[in-house]
């Protein structure tokens, strides 16, 4: 098994499941593919999804007998697609942009073997943050440090992130950016685990 991912949250996970995998990144140019399906008016679910199966493709090509898992996640608020933060500024921008507000997470996963995808799903969550002053943000970031620049929504749920919300309606997992027990169902239906 592959995951074909960078994502330490990714990671961790499989390994919090007791799952054997290497970690093999797809090197997708995430940007311009994302452009393109911006182009075509993908949804942002569609966006994650299409990364996922592309970064599986891209790993299974060099690895045809392994299960090769992908996995992307996108965010959306009031119409809005977002990135990572390209930086501590565009962070705070991000929080402003959130405060007081419900976002919604996608979560994407596929499975590919030999060249083709053999298994994939969607989950979503949706997030509500609570009503920040900027003094809260600012609180926030200096407790959180850079790691804030790795995740799309500027926050870590398993860390000091929770403190920002109100409430979730949506699995843990799909929040940390793969729907595992999804993945651990299909898994187990393909013999691939106990």
């Amino acid at each position: 098994m592959i995951l074909a991912s960078q994502s330490s949250a990714r990671q961790s996970l499989l390994h919090g499941a007791h799952l054997q995998f290497d970690v093999h990144v797809s090197h997708l140019d995430e940007g311009a593919t994302k452009a393109t399906l911006l182009d075509r008016d993908a949804s942002p679910a569609e966006i994650a999804m299409e990364l996922a199966r592309l970064k599986a493709l891209r790993v299974s090509s060099d690895y045809p007998d392994a299960l090769v898992i992908g996995a992307d996640q996108t965010m959306e608020c009031d119409g809005h697609l977002y990135d990572k933060p390209a930086d501590i500024a565009a962070a705070r921008r991000h929080l402003m942009a959130l405060s007081g507000k419900t976002h919604t997470l996608h979560s994407a996963v596929a499975i590919a073997q030999r060249n083709k995808v053999i298994w994939h799903h969607t989950a979503a969550a949706h997030l509500c943050m609570r009503a920040l002053s900027d003094d809260q943000i600012g609180a926030y970031m200096a407790v959180a440090g850079e790691t804030i620049l790795t995740s799309v929504g500027c926050y870590r749920l398993e860390d000091a992130g929770a403190r920002l919300f109100e409430h979730i309606d949506g699995d843990y997992f799909t929040i940390l950016g793969l729907p595992l027990l999804a993945v651990l169902a299909y898994l187990r239906d393909a013999g691939a685990i106990d």
